[in-house]
C-alpha cells in the first residue's frame, strides 16, 4: 500500500484491510473483486492484484509464512528490489538496503552526487551507497539496526531533508552534508523536469431506468482491470456535441441527454476531464453486453469502482447544472 502512496493516506485503509483480511491465508482465498474494493479509492490497482497473487504463492510455497530470504522475497508477484530490501531489513533485521524517493534524496545531497538518479551510473552508485550504510549498521553492537536505519533514512528524506525548504538545522548529518556546505541543497537531486501533463476529455453516460442503471467491467488487460465504471468514450475535440458521440457508444439515439456535472482526475502523466450527462435511452432500446448490464442503484455500494466512477456515481443525486463541476485534485483514478 505504501508504494507511490503516503503513510497518511495508507493508514485508514491498512486497517480496514486488517479486520476483513487478518491472515495471508484469507487474503490468498479471497474473492477478487473483494479485493478490489477493499483497495477502491488507493489508485494504481495492479498492487492489489500483485498482493493477492503474492499471497497465493506464500500459501502455495511457502506454507502461508512470508519467505526471509531475500531471493524468495524478490520472486513474489509485485515485489522488486526496493520492497524486498524493506521487507528484508524492516520485518527481519537484514542487511538488505532500500532506495526510494526520500532515501535517493537525502544520499544525494549526503554525497554531493551530481548527475541524474534515474541514469544507470548514478543509480548504481546510490544502491552501494545505501548498501555500504546498512551492513554498517548490521555490524554495530545492538538489535534491529538494520530496521531502523532503513526507517531513519526514509523518515529524514519525509520530515527534515524534504523537496523544498528542507530543514537543515534540525538534520543529524548536517555537518557530512556535501549539498550543504557547497550550497547545492536546492539544486539536487538533479532530477529531469517532469513533462507537461496531457488532458484528455471523455464522455460519461449515466443510462437510468426505473431504479436501475447501466454499469460495465473494465477488461482484465486495461488500466483499472476489473473496476466497474459507467459507459463513457474518450473525445478527441472538447468541443464535441455529447449528442454527437453517444449513438455510437450507445447503439442508440438517446430520447434525452442532461448535464450532471463534470469530474477530474489523474493517471500518471494524464489529466483526465469526465463530462457526465444523464440518458434517457428510448423505451425500446436495448443495452448490449458490450456496453454494460443493469444494476440496482442500491447494489452500486458494493461493486468496486474506481476513485473517480465513484464521485460520478454522487453526482447522480444531483439536479442537472451545466456549471456544477466536481474535482478530485490530487487523487489518481
Amino acid at each position: 500500500m505504501l508504494q507511490q502512496t503516503q503513510v497518511k493516506t495508507v493508514l485508514p485503509y491498512w486497517e480496514h484491510w486488517l479486520r476483513a483480511l487478518p491472515t495471508v491465508a484469507d487474503l490468498a482465498a479471497a474473492a477478487p473483486d473483494r479485493v478490489l474494493k477493499l483497495w477502491e479509492g488507493l489508485g494504481y490497482y495492479r498492487r492489489a492484484r500483485h498482493l493477492q497473487s503474492a499471497a497465493q504463492t506464500v500459501v502455495a510455497r511457502h506454507h502461508g509464512q512470508v519467505p526471509r530470504e531475500f531471493p524468495a522475497l524478490l520472486a513474489l508477484p509485485g515485489i522488486g528490489r526496493y520492497t524486498a530490501g524493506a521487507i528484508a531489513s524492516i520485518a527481519f533485521d537484514q542487511p538488505r538496503p532500500i532506495l526510494d524517493g526520500n532515501v535517493i534524496r537525502v544520499l544525494t545531497r549526503l554525497f554531493g552526487i551530481r548527475e541524474n538518479p534515474r541514469l544507470r551510473s548514478a543509480n548504481d552508485r546510490l544502491w552501494r551507497l545505501a548498501e555500504e550504510l546498512v551492513s554498517a549498521a548490521h555490524d554495530l553492537p545492538g538489535t534491529d539496526n538494520c530496521s531502523h536505519l532503513n526507517q531513519g533514512l526514509m523518515e529524514l528524506g519525509a520530515l527534515v531533508c524534504t523537496p523544498r525548504r528542507p530543514d537543515c538545522a534540525a538534520c543529524p548529518w548536517r555537518r557530512h552534508c556535501v549539498a550543504r556546505s557547497e550550497g547545492l541543497v536546492d539544486q539536487l537531486p538533479n532530477l529531469d523536469a517532469r513533462p507537461t501533463p496531457t488532458v484528455r476529455h471523455f464522455f460519461v453516460f449515466v443510462i437510468e431506468r426505473g431504479a436501475r442503471c447501466v454499469v460495465r467491467q473494465r477488461p482484465a488487460e486495461a488500466v483499472n482491470a476489473n473496476l466497474w465504471e459507467f459507459p463513457n468514450c474518450e473525445v478527441n475535440n472538447p468541443h464535441t456535441e455529447p449528442a454527437a458521440a453517444a449513438p455510437e457508444l450507445l447503439g442508440h439515439t438517446p430520447a434525452a441527454i442532461a448535464r450532471i456535472g463534470r469530474v477530474r482526475g489523474t493517471i500518471t502523466r494524464y489529466r483526465m476531464v469526465f463530462d457526465v450527462f444523464r440518458v434517457t435511452l428510448p423505451a425500446t432500446a436495448r443495452v448490449s453486453r458490450q456496453l454494460g448490464q443493469w444494476k440496482k442503484r442500491v447494489d452500486l455500494d458494493a461493486l468496486a469502482f474506481s476513485s473517480t466512477h465513484r464521485r460520478i456515481l454522487r453526482l447522480l443525486e444531483r439536479k442537472p447544472d451545466a456549471n456544477r463541476t466536481a474535482d478530485m485534485p490530487g487523487r489518481r483514478h
